[in-house]
């Protein structure tokens, strides 16, 4: 089938020309925007030939072609009539996506998202220091001290880092935000948990009527608070002239909003958190694992609704207030049962490119990310999916029964075991192995009838430079830059996180030069510089990704230093880039480095490990 008419049958599968908004394309998907999820024919646009993968991710359809070949789709489906929009408009339409309550539940993720590394840290030391104490082991004193520092400073400044988070967010200078939320918690006031212990600590009264205590450890007030403030200093701002806004701007917001925030928001939402708390914990104490059948049977059709990251808000109340998170353990079976209906599918269909998909998509999900498993897989073919949700539920009364709750958030099943050293591990185990059990048996047993096996995955279309017998032959290509190697299934791309482009790895830089991995031909060469794709002279198709989401920027920060059909030898300059520029646009710099015709090899094997420098080994082809 040629491109025109794979084009045809994609316009086809989205429900026509009349139900797609907009359409763009980024170095291997193509990006869509349509009128009406409903008419989108699902399973017809996941079995058009080329397509690697297909699902719903930030308001967008996206459609997994790889490197080169969606550029050609792309330009077909355009020729066709469909309307085009750059990836940042289409980002900024897709934030406009759904209801009043999916945009502030996906407000909540931006916010909360960036956070996460923090409370995962912190959550892994309080977890040491329980297996420490779990092993008799008694500290001196002064590291005794150290751990507590190193346990105990994420939630102190919870809520300044979440009045900073909030500030960019919604538009403020994140640096007074910062400063706004250091004020609520700042050592002249009492401190919170000292007050609410009982003790001799008491309120400090301000007016004569107004009780005002540190924030320590609350996190709807200081939402609230960044919202409000950001707001504020855009509306200062509008006001003041250029020439008096450094000086003017910052003070009027700090001066006003910390009278707002201590006075009136703190003390105000303080009251509604503590509500929403006792709510949560009632909830959580259920008896008979109530709370885990509950929670673990209707997690991941939250996760499909998009409004998973309302759970942020409440896991980081109960870890700043009680010290314990009982809905890690509840959605690491949730996610378990997923993962393992998913190996359910791989294992018991002969459909290769199926095979393909499932397996990467199910190493996804046991690392964190459920996305590939449900949308390229289980829904797909839906009663995997409901089974799943049947599975999770049985590990979610298992993981109340067993009293499970984690020192932290925000890592779960593979990673989240680190979550669970201070006695709880041997528990936890028994957890994923119910979850996984009940979601494998179920799928295979009762949940899967496999298809009639399809035409196996071609080959790459495109031609090797000297021969196709790679087979017998080794390629070793080199890292196009150094800092740190990493998996590419610990990627938050749930695409590159799945494999479905490919074997390969991700490097986190410590340098921002980018290098040439073989010799062969620039095949791909972006003009925002932050991709390219060059095909060796042996045949082997590396795909280099700079950056995740990086095309948003549309250049800025990225410095291209070749073109589409120049050769190229080892080492040879690509790119530069600019880390920073990266960071501040939101995004994360982890470049991929992938081998996008990994099935034409026997293997793809990786060299290295840890700290890498440009021009050392890093993969080798066979």
């Amino acid at each position: 089938m040629d491109n025109r008419e794979i084009a045809k049958d994609v316009i086809e599968a989205l429900g026509g020309r009349d139900n797609v908004k907009s359409v763009a394309h980024c170095a291997t998907r193509l990006r869509v925007m349509v009128v009406d999820e409903d008419k989108i024919d699902k399973e017809k646009a996941e079995n058009i030939e080329k397509v690697k993968g297909a699902f719903f991710n930030s308001g967008q359809y996206q459609m997994i072609f790889g490197t080169g070949t969606v550029n050609k789709i792309y330009d077909e489906v355009v020729a066709l009539g469909l309307p085009t929009s750059t990836k940042s408009e289409m980002k900024t339409e897709a934030a406009k996506q759904g209801n009043w309550f999916q945009r502030s539940v996906r407000t909540f993720g931006d916010v909360f998202v960036p956070i996460i590394p923090a409370i995962v840290a912190t959550g892994l030391f309080m977890g040491l220091r329980g297996l420490l104490g779990a092993l008799g082991v008694t500290l001196p004193e002064d590291l005794n001290v150290y751990s507590q520092i190193l346990t105990d400073t994420a939630f102190i400044a919870l809520p300044a880092l979440v009045v900073w988070s909030t500030f960019r967010v919604f538009g403020g200078n994140p640096v007074i935000g910062i400063v706004l939320g250091f004020m609520l918690i700042s050592g002249s006031l009492p401190n919170a948990w000292a007050v609410a212990s009982g003790g001799d600590v008491k309120a400090t009264v301000f007016f004569d009527f107004i009780p005002v205590v540190g924030l320590q450890g609350s996190v709807l007030p200081a939402f609230i608070i960044g919202i409000i403030g950001a707001k504020f200093e855009k509306f200062v701002r509008k006001y003041v002239p250029e020439v008096l806004d450094l000086l003017v701007t910052p003070f009027v917001t700090l001066l006003v909003m910390s009278i707002l925030g201590l006075f009136v928001i703190g003390p105000v939402f303080h009251v509604v958190e503590n509500y929403i708390l006792i709510g949560t914990n009632a909830i959580l104490d259920l008896p008979f694992g109530l709370p885990g059948l509950l929670i673990g049977g209707v997690h991941q059709i939250i996760v499909v609704s998009g409004v998973h990251h309302i759970f942020n808000l409440l896991e980081s109340q109960l870890i700043a207030h009680n010290g314990s998170n009982p809905f890690n353990a509840i959605i690491t079976a949730a996610m378990t049962a997923q993962g393992a209906a998913t190996v359910a599918v791989g294992v018991k269909t002969k459909n290769p490119k199926l095979k393909a998909l499932a397996f990467p998509a199910a190493l996804s999900a046991f690392l964190g990310i459920t996305e590939p498993a449900i949308f390229g897989v289980n829904l797909r073919y839906r009663k995997p999916f409901f089974l799943s949700l049947v599975a999770g539920a049985i590990g979610g009364a298992t993981a109340s029964l067993l009293g499970l709750a984690g020192t932290g958030f925000g890592i779960t099943i593979i990673p989240g075991t680190l979550l669970y050293l201070n006695g709880q591990l041997i528990s936890y185990l028994i957890m994923v192995a119910v979850s996984f059990a009940a979601g494998f048996m179920l799928t295979y047993f009762f949940g899967f009838e496999d298809e009639v096996e399809e035409t196996p995955v071609k080959k790459s279309e495109t031609p090797a430079l000297v021969s196709d017998a790679v087979e017998a032959e080794e390629e070793v290509l080199v890292a196009p830059l150094a800092g740190e190697v990493l998996n590419l299934d610990a990627v938050s791309d749930p695409v590159f996180a799945s494999g479905a482009l490919g074997k390969g790895v991700a490097i986190k830089p410590s340098e921002q030069a980018v290098y040439a991995p073989v010799d062969g031909k620039v095949e791909v060469a972006f003009e925002t510089g932050h991709a390219f794709a060059i095909r060796s002279v042996n045949g082997a198709e590396v795909l280099i990704h700079i950056g995740i989401d990086t095309v948003s920027m549309a250049g800025t920060g990225f410095d291209a230093k070749v073109t589409v059909g120049q050769m190229v030898n080892k080492g040879d300059l690509l790119a530069t880039f600019d880390s920073a520029k990266i960071s501040e646009a939101g995004l994360d710099d982890t470049t991929m480095v992938i081998v996008t015709n990994s099935t034409d090899y026997q293997s793809v094997s990786v060299l290295a490990q840890g700290q890498v420098a440009s021009g050392q080994d890093l993969l080798a082809v066979k």
